[in-house]
C-alpha cells in the first residue's frame, strides 16, 4: 500500500538503481520527461535519457553510434540538421552541469526499435526500469476511439518496450488536451484512464510546480529549446510550460499555432502515470504492428485495423 504523500509512480521506482527515461513519440517528447528525470536524479538514481528521433541521425559522425540504431549525442556532437531536439537538450544539460548524453533512435518499426533498446540497455550495463514519456495523450488510446491523434511513434515505442526483459516498465503522459488539434477526444482519454484504474494499472497523477527545482529547470530548458529551434518550437512543451506559468485559454507562443484556438489549462502540467503492461493489455491492435520494420508499415497496419472495426466509439465532449 502506498502513502498519499508518495505518488505510486515514484513508489514503483523506489528500488530502481538505474533508470532509462525515453521519449515515446519522437520530436521533443524527451523534454516532457525531463522533470521526472531530474527528480529521479535528485533521489540518487543513475538516470539515462533516450528519444525516438525525428532528426536526420544518419548524417552524424560514425563515432556517435554506440550500437546499431543507437546514437549517443553529447554537447560536442556536430549536427547538420537544424531540427535537433536531442542535441539541443544535451547542450542545455551540459550548461546546467548535469549528465549530458542523450541517446537517439532513428524512426523505425517495432522490431529494429526493440533491438535498439536492447542494445542501449546492454551498453548501459542494464537498467532496472524504463519510463516511456508521452508529451500528450495519444499513447493512452486503445484504437477504437473516433480520433487517434498521431499514434505511430507512440505505439512503436510502446510495443518495443513491451518486449524488453526489464523489471519495471512504466508510462507517463503529460500535456492533457494538447492533442485536440489532432482529433483526439479527451473524454475518450478519461474513459481509458478510468479503465486502467479499474484494471489496477494506474499509478496516480501529480503536477510539476513551477516553484520546484524540476519545474524551474524544465521552463528554462523549454525556453532554451525555443530559442535554438525558432522555426519549429515544440507546441506540446510550450503548452505545458505556459500552463505551469499559470496562463489560460487561447495563449499563443509560436506562429505555428496562429490558425488554431488553443485551450491552455492547468491539467496540461499534470503527469498521469501507468503500468506499461496495462496499456498493452488494453490495446486493440498492438499485436498487429509487432513484426514491422518501417514506420510506414505501422501507419498501414493502423489504417487497416481501423477499416476493419465494426464501429468506433462515437465522439464525446467533456460535459463541464
Amino acid at each position: 500500500m502506498t502513502a498519499l504523500h508518495v505518488p505510486p509512480f515514484f513508489a514503483r521506482l523506489r528500488s530502481a538503481r538505474r533508470v532509462l527515461v525515453a521519449g515515446a513519440g519522437g520530436g521533443f517528447d524527451i523534454y516532457a520527461g525531463l522533470p521526472l528525470a531530474l527528480s529521479l536524479m535528485d533521489q540518487g538514481k543513475d538516470v539515462h535519457l533516450a528519444n525516438l528521433s525525428f532528426s536526420h541521425l544518419h548524417g552524424l559522425d560514425p563515432g556517435v553510434w554506440v550500437a546499431e540504431d543507437v546514437a549517443a549525442l553529447t554537447p560536442r556532437t556536430v549536427g547538420h540538421d537544424p531540427y535537433a531536439p536531442e542535441l539541443t537538450l544535451a547542450r542545455w544539460l551540459d550548461g546546467q552541469g548535469l549528465p549530458s548524453t542523450v541517446h537517439a533512435f532513428p524512426l523505425t518499426g517495432v522490431r529494429p526499435l526493440r533491438a535498439a533498446y536492447r542494445a542501449l540497455i546492454e551498453h548501459l550495463g542494464g537498467v532496472d526500469a524504463v519510463v516511456l514519456v508521452d508529451g500528450g495523450t495519444d499513447i493512452l488510446l486503445r484504437g477504437d476511439e473516433s480520433g487517434l491523434g498521431t499514434p505511430e511513434e507512440d505505439m512503436a515505442s510502446l510495443a518495443a518496450v513491451s518486449g524488453l526483459e526489464v523489471p519495471v516498465r512504466l508510462v507517463a503522459s503529460i500535456g492533457f488536451g494538447v492533442d485536440a488539434h489532432h482529433g483526439v477526444r479527451h473524454a475518450h482519454v478519461l474513459e481509458n484512464m478510468a479503465a486502467l484504474e479499474a484494471d489496477g494499472a494506474a499509478l496516480g497523477c501529480f503536477s510539476v510546480p513551477r516553484t520546484s527545482r524540476e519545474g524551474e529547470l524544465f521552463l528554462d530548458a523549454v525556453a532554451h529549446a525555443q530559442a535554438a529551434t525558432p522555426a519549429r518550437p515544440s507546441i506540446v512543451n510550450g503548452s505545458i510550460a505556459a500552463a505551469m506559468r499559470g496562463e489560460f485559454g487561447d495563449v499563443h507562443f509560436t506562429e505555428r499555432t496562429r490558425d488554431s484556438e488553443l485551450f491552455i489549462n492547468p491539467l496540461m502540467s499534470v503527469y498521469f502515470a501507468f503500468e506499461l503492461d496495462g496499456l498493452v493489455r488494453r490495446s486493440l491492435y498492438l499485436d498487429q504492428i509487432e513484426d514491422t520494420y518501417l514506420m510506414r508499415q505501422i501507419s498501414s497496419r493502423i489504417e487497416e485495423f481501423r477499416e476493419r472495426l465494426p464501429r468506433q466509439r462515437p465522439p464525446r465532449s467533456i460535459p463541464h
